[in-house]
């Protein structure tokens, strides 16, 4: 067994949960509330930003110049292929550029990005993969379960962003993640393996929680302070 087969098969019930999930379902029938999306949206966005700087910290802790292009391939992708579909959104919502950077993050976005970084600073190239595996890997998996939901592609709204995360482009995204992973994994000894996969799971849970955070429309549990 190959290592992301192992690592599937680990959170398969977790992934599974997620084309459950109130928010996931509304996007795929196209139910989802504008505002709801818009929340999302925004949070991801300022998500991206964090995340494109851990496809950063993989790049200098590469120790091959094929592995550091990888990294900084993803970094690329994000930044442009995927940030654009949110600016994009964000236009259609008659939203800047500027308000979407400016986005005040939220508790559980904090926490996800947050625990990604700490890995990732912590270990070797194979945490920083393992950090970031879970984001592109799901994504990639929901936007293929969705599109072939009857009327998913189409749908005036949301059918945009079901063609992203299904399109050939984000699933060679996916796919060199999957690889970096099982090409890092080799050699590696089973204590070592279940550290990754506990990264694994841990930001599995935290994709969940953000699509939670996203349905509720939540920032933080306490009352936010105004800002001068």
């Amino acid at each position: 067994m190959i290592f992301s087969d192992r690592l599937f098969k680990k959170v398969e019930p977790v992934w599974n949960s997620y084309l459950e999930h109130p928010f996931v379902k509304g996007i795929g029938e196209g139910s989802l509330g504008k505002e709801k999306f818009i929340h999302y949206m925004k949070q991801d966005y300022v998500y991206l930003i964090e995340y494109a700087r851990i496809f950063a910290i993989g790049s200098a802790k590469a120790n091959d110049l094929k592995t550091m292009t990888i990294f900084a391939n993803l970094l690329h992708g994000t930044m442009n292929f995927e940030m654009d579909l949110h600016r994009t959104y964000a236009a259609r919502f008659g939203i800047s550029n500027e308000d979407l950077e400016n986005t005040e993050p939220s508790a559980t976005m904090t926490a996800y990005t947050s625990y990604m970084l700490s890995q990732a600073q912590l270990g070797g190239v194979e945490n920083t993969i393992a950090a970031v595996l879970a984001c592109a890997w799901s994504y990639n998996w929901i936007g293929k379960k969705l599109a072939e939901w009857p009327g998913a592609l189409e749908q005036e709204l949301y059918g945009d962003w079901v063609k992203t995360y299904s399109s050939d482009e984000f699933t060679t995204i996916a796919e060199d993640c999957i690889g970096l992973i099982n090409d890092i994994a080799q050699g590696k000894t089973e204590d070592e393996l279940k550290k990754l996969e506990e990264i694994f799971v841990k930001t599995s849970y935290f994709e969940y929680m953000f699509w939670d955070m996203a349905e509720n429309i939540s920032r933080w549990p306490v009352k936010e302070l105004a800002r001068t």
